[in-house]
């Protein structure tokens, strides 16, 4: 049933994606961003954004647009990610990758216009009626996914690729809090922030299931099935980078994860049955197969 929940969230944020996409230009970068946003993904930003809205009680309307900016963000980090100055990759969710369906500029300037398109969206009286509120969402997704967020953390990721020491547990751990997490917490506590309420249990629950996340990730990439995955894996152990997985075994890693989980379910206890889909979130991120 969670499958079914999560794919109707999905739904709900890709229709509004779909929407404010429709009210630009067609172009051939128009055309390179839908490719980028529209290419499917499990939505779990966006998901986050959508329970948290829920839980806060914030209008559903409003809780698309900034679920729609969060991806805009995420999809934009991947196309960079993706070029060959960085993971050099060919294949995203079993389809070539953008800079390879068009060519290196194009999915530079596509990944640049979905960013600033996230904060087009934030800054609409659309996605929250008090500017009070939109502002501190554009100044705290302009952190999570700046130079003491994501980008920070992809910059440490690069550098631990020529590094001439393997990374630490704790070096890692303060990697993936960047690379990942930052935008997982961002996207958890919107529903608090729309809603004018404190965000301290959304946030510890989304530094729990971010760092979960990675682990997951780090697991998926020596056991998981590249057909699934649509991508290629193993790249890290073949790069003789230090992960999760290298430092504690696979083993040590999903006990890891599994406590992480464990603690990210604690925090949602005093919303009772409502947080209950934030909890199969929770156990869906290290069960999944992709």
């Amino acid at each position: 049933m969670f499958q079914e929940v999560l794919a109707a969230h999905a739904d709900r944020v890709e229709a509004c994606l779909t929407g404010l996409l429709d009210e630009q230009d067609d172009t051939q970068l128009t055309r390179a961003m839908r490719y980028a946003v529209l290419s499917g993904g499990k939505r779990l930003r966006a998901f986050l954004v959508l329970e948290g809205a829920h839980l806060y009680g914030v209008r559903p309307q409003q809780a698309d647009r900034v679920a729609a900016a969060v991806e805009c963000i995420h999809a934009y980090s991947l196309v960079h990610d993706d070029l060959p100055a960085m993971d050099d990759d060919d294949l995203r969710r079993g389809k070539p990758t953008l800079h390879v369906k068009w060519d290196e500029a194009t999915a530079i300037l596509a990944g640049d216009a979905l960013q600033t398109l996230a904060f087009e969206i934030l800054a609409s009286p659309r996605s929250a009626a008090d500017p009070t509120i939109r502002l501190r969402l554009i100044s705290s997704l302009a952190e999570a996914a700046g130079a003491r967020g994501m980008v920070e953390g992809q910059m440490q990721d690069i550098a631990a690729e020529t590094a001439t020491t393997p990374l630490t547990l704790e070096q890692i751990t303060t990697l993936q809090a960047n690379k990942t997490g930052k935008l997982f917490t961002w996207s958890a506590t919107a529903g608090p922030v729309m809603g004018g309420s404190n965000t301290d249990l959304m946030q510890a629950y989304a530094q729990a299931i971010g760092l979960a996340f990675q682990i997951a990730d780090d697991i998926l990439d020596v056991e998981g099935d590249a057909s699934k995955a649509g991508k290629r894996l193993q790249k890290d152990s073949q790069a003789g980078k230090a992960t999760f997985v290298s430092l504690l075994g696979v083993d040590g890693a999903r006990r890891k994860a599994a406590e992480l989980v464990e603690q990210a379910c604690d925090c949602l206890e005093p919303f009772g049955g409502t947080g209950d889909n934030l909890r199969h979130l929770a156990r869906f991120i290290i069960d999944r197969d992709m």
